[in-house]
């Protein structure tokens, strides 16, 4: 059941943050692909064959913004005979096509670093070559900012892991800018060896988002939720003990089952403990959206 008597508010409540989720997607492809353009103009300008990979590298890692576009509208739909549990792990599934772009994105720009250590290439109009990096970075870690911020407020994982993304994109965009500088000062090999550098980086981040995304798909949870959800309950009036609390993340809502042990009374009494601790569970985990209650007093047991 709801952990509400309203199911239309958990379901407003998921709408809500699906529709923040998409509006943090259309304001950062709208960045992103302004930072493409800018850079892709100054390509143009300066013939810099780094800077025009690093374009095309940020015009293609806006486009995942498009999978996990797809995930929040599949979100909304309601749950059917077959996904009794509704769409939201569409999101979890978008997450692993971000991390394969990550991943993918660390070994373009390995291969373009060791490729530049064997054969260099000179660059001209440095100073605009710089300043495109610096627009790109500025970009991507902007968009990153606000991806992760709306992420976290409405429990998106992938949200979140599409932001790490576009910070490690700035990162490789601000590889452009100490290359530039480097060769400005007569080290021509400073492009490729700071490429190597900003690739590991990528891998490190890569392997937090893997985590998180692999955590959520094996229905794993933040410890601390449980841990706020075993004091609520054991802190409801009529509760004497928490015997089981489990609790999972489907695409940015959370769902459970606990059960509690009341004194052994009347129906109706243990009904308004368990609706009670409906209630304190609501005000602690506010992404709560359903919560199986099952309360036990003695040999006998009633779901709710």
């Amino acid at each position: 059941m709801p952990h509400t008597h309203d199911a239309s508010d958990s379901i407003d409540d998921a709408l809500e943050a699906s529709t923040h989720g998409i509006r943090a997607l259309k304001i950062s492809l709208f960045i992103l692909l302004g930072t493409t353009i800018l850079q892709f103009a100054v390509v143009l300008v300066s013939g810099s064959v780094a800077l025009l990979a690093d374009t095309i590298h940020n015009f293609s890692d806006a486009l995942t913004a498009v999978p996990l576009w797809i995930a929040f509208l599949l979100g909304r739909r309601v749950a059917t005979r077959r996904y009794t549990y509704g769409y939201g792990r569409a999101e979890d599934l978008a997450g692993l096509v971000i991390v394969a772009v990550i991943a993918l994105s660390a070994v373009t720009a390995a291969w373009q670093s060791i490729e530049r250590l064997i054969n260099p290439q000179p660059l001209a109009n440095l100073w605009w070559v710089m300043a495109a990096g610096v627009i790109g970075f500025l970009g991507n870690e902007a968009v990153a900012i606000y991806r992760i911020r709306v992420g976290q407020r409405i429990g998106s994982a992938a949200l979140v892991a599409d932001g790490v993304h576009a910070r490690t994109d700035g990162f490789t965009s601000l590889a452009v800018v100490i290359g530039a500088a480097g060769v400005m000062l007569g080290f021509p090999l400073a492009d490729p060896i700071v490429g190597l550098l900003i690739s590991a980086a990528i891998i490190i981040l890569l392997w937090g988002t893997v985590r998180s995304i692999g955590r959520r798909l094996m229905d794993g949870i933040e410890p601390d939720l449980a841990e706020r959800a075993q004091l609520a309950l054991e802190s409801t009036p009529g509760v004497l003990s928490v015997s089981r609390v489990q609790l999972r993340w489907v695409g940015h809502r959370l769902q459970g089952a606990a059960t509690i042990v009341v004194a052994d009374t009347t129906l109706a009494e243990a009904e308004d403990v368990a609706h009670h601790a409906e209630q304190a569970l609501l005000a602690a985990l506010p992404k709560l959206d359903d919560m199986t209650i099952r309360t036990s007093a003695g040999k006998t047991a009633v779901a709710r």
